[in-house]
């Protein structure tokens, strides 16, 4: 089972399944979902401890969020929803849950064959999306 050091790193998207899906369950727009479907990101996780910082990284956009696991917090997500979220490193993954104009949604990160899996689901829409380390 991974750790959470072991997600730490510049990882670069090369899979991509059911993102349109996904984006527009949680209600992101055509042309919102036209160009993320278009954004190759990197994803950076970095810890200390129980903090957790995790940025994406694109020519069209850049996240970040810090957060305490087991803590929430506001985030502002990259469509620019405001969730109240909370990460939790589970089962060697680090699950992110968030809930917003009472819907929700959860983003998992784990590690697969060396690769970081990440799964987002709401309601009965999956979207998996594979990273390759960089450095």
């Amino acid at each position: 089972m991974a750790t959470l050091k072991q997600l730490e790193g510049r990882w670069r998207l090369v899979d991509s399944q059911g993102f349109d899906e996904y984006m527009k369950e949680i209600g992101v727009g055509l042309a919102l979902r036209k160009m993320g479907a278009m954004a190759k990101p990197d994803c950076i996780i970095s810890c200390d401890g129980n903090k957790v910082n995790v940025k994406t990284e694109s020519t069209l956009k850049t996240t970040q969020f810090s957060c305490v696991l087991g803590e929430q917090f506001e985030e502002t997500t990259a469509d620019g929803r405001k969730t109240q979220t909370v990460c939790n490193f589970t089962d060697g993954a680090l699950v992110q849950h968030q809930t917003w104009d009472g819907k929700e949604s959860t983003i998992t990160r784990k590690l697969k064959d060396g690769k970081l899996v990440v799964e987002c689901v709401m309601n009965q829409v999956t979207c998996t999306r594979v990273y390759e380390k960089v450095e």
